[in-house]
């Protein structure tokens, strides 16, 4: 079934809960559509490792006979197979991990559980949320890359197998496999959504971000896994823009840089104040030397494994560990040192703006499996720890989707949140009930 011709499984997350809550729609119903289309479509995108049909129902089924638990009520979601599931297997993508079985869910399974949500499987994710490319597909072509890593997250919402899930960014891996597949995504800012249970890489990037079909979505999601408040979508007008193209605006391509233009022109004529923003000079070392942090803390993070089964990791990751292992604490610290003047830097900036519009990725997904893309226009807004919105906007030149991305300031996800609802209403030509 084509998803824009009807089906419980191609609604919104919200759309779903209001149709639940209603009583025109059961959590089992819409839990059984989209194991039916995990069915139909997953052998070609691979984007779930694990999915238990008879735990899922059984979720959905005891739902449906209990009184309503939260904004989630009913709604299935997609987890990270980065993030621990005592109920499911949880692999990391690693040989070293193979039938592993944690003894308890990560804080944000649980916090998913307690606002009703129903646990429907585990999204493929890249070894350890690396760069070595998993097995899932682009939905819009098989031959492209969907990003990494959270490449089953993006994937799977994208092609309507479920309507959110959960991902992690490190570097660029909500954002860009969100653009490259078409949906939307937060990363919100750093720490406001519990980690414990994740697998950790580098615990001063680590975050756990959303992925979904619209932004109303993430915020009831974000609600539910930090307290963050819903806002009031409709009070939301005439924002104050920064168009930040970024020191490394020659890697955007030429489709990607037109449409950024096209967006900020069609949200001007929509009403918002649009004027340049360029980072300072010490920003500019954030889009090339985010690696030294990532380095040094992920080398440590995989101490263990890199020790004692350095044949079960990948010829991809075990060279990026081996560097890591040679970043000295002097440079990490001074690395880190940078990226707090640059934190105040960015705060102090954003006193003039609602928000800042830049890429979300460099291109339209590659067609390549071999590599999950360029996160060079994420990993700056990952280090200083800011909450970042993709919203789809935009096609390339293979016809594959482009994105935009909204940069908030710290603490305000929010109020970003709302923003990006009015931004997508005026890059869809719509307007605001």
């Amino acid at each position: 079934m084509d998803p824009r011709h009807g089906g419980s499984f191609s609604l919104s997350a919200t759309e779903a809960a209001r149709r639940i809550e209603r009583g025109e729609l059961t959590s089992e119903g819409l839990v059984s559509a989209c194991l039916e289309r995990i069915a139909e479509r997953d052998e070609r995108l691979r984007a779930w490792a694990f999915v238990d049909r008879d735990y899922a129902l059984a979720q959905a089924r005891a739902l449906d006979r209990g009184p309503r638990r939260g904004p989630l009520h009913g709604i299935p979601f997609g987890i990270k197979d980065a993030i621990d599931t005592a109920e499911l297997p949880t692999e990391y993508n690693s040989l070293i991990y193979r039938g592993h079985r944690p003894k308890a869910d990560a804080a944000c399974v649980v916090a998913l559980k307690r606002a009703g949500a129903v646990i429907l499987g585990k999204t493929v994710t890249t070894e350890f949320a690396n760069n070595h490319p998993a097995q899932t597909r682009n939905p819009h072509n098989p031959a492209h890359t969907p990003g990494g890593s959270s490449s089953g997250s993006a994937a799977a919402v994208a092609d309507f197998t479920v309507p959110a899930a959960i991902g992690t960014q490190t570097g660029g891996s909500v954002i860009r496999p969100a653009a490259y597949c078409g949906v939307a995504a937060i990363k919100p800012s750093f720490g406001a959504i519990n980690r414990a249970g994740l697998k950790m890489v580098a615990e001063s990037l680590d975050t756990i971000g959303v992925f979904a079909r619209d932004p109303e979505d993430l915020a009831f999601a974000l609600e539910a896994l930090c307290g963050r408040a819903v806002p009031d979508f409709p009070s939301f007008e005439n924002p104050r823009i920064g168009l930040c193209r970024t020191p490394r605006w020659e890697l955007a391509d030429a489709a990607t840089q037109a449409n950024l233009e096209a967006a900020a022109q069609r949200l001007a004529r929509a009403g918002a104040k649009v004027s340049d923003y360029e980072m300072g000079l010490e920003s500019r070392q954030l889009f090339d030397r985010h690696k030294v942090i990532m380095g040094y803390e992920t080398a440590r993070a995989l101490a263990w494994e890199y020790s004692t089964h350095p044949d079960k990791i990948s010829a991809s990751l075990k060279p990026r560990l081996d560097e890591g292992w040679k970043v000295t604490r002097a440079d990490y610290d001074a690395m880190r040192t940078l990226a707090e003047r640059c934190r105040r830097a960015l705060a102090e900036a954003m006193r003039d703006f609602d928000f800042l519009l830049t890429p979300s990725a460099p291109s339209e997904a590659p067609a390549s499996l071999a590599s999950t893309g360029d996160p060079v226009f994420n990993r700056a807004w990952t280090l200083l720890g800011v909450p970042c919105v993709t919203l789809p906007h935009g096609r390339g030149p293979a016809g594959l989707p482009l994105g935009v991305q909204l940069v908030g300031a710290f603490d305000a996800d929010s109020a970003l949140l709302g923003w990006a609802k009015w931004a997508q209403r005026a890059l869809n030509g719509a307007t605001a009930p």
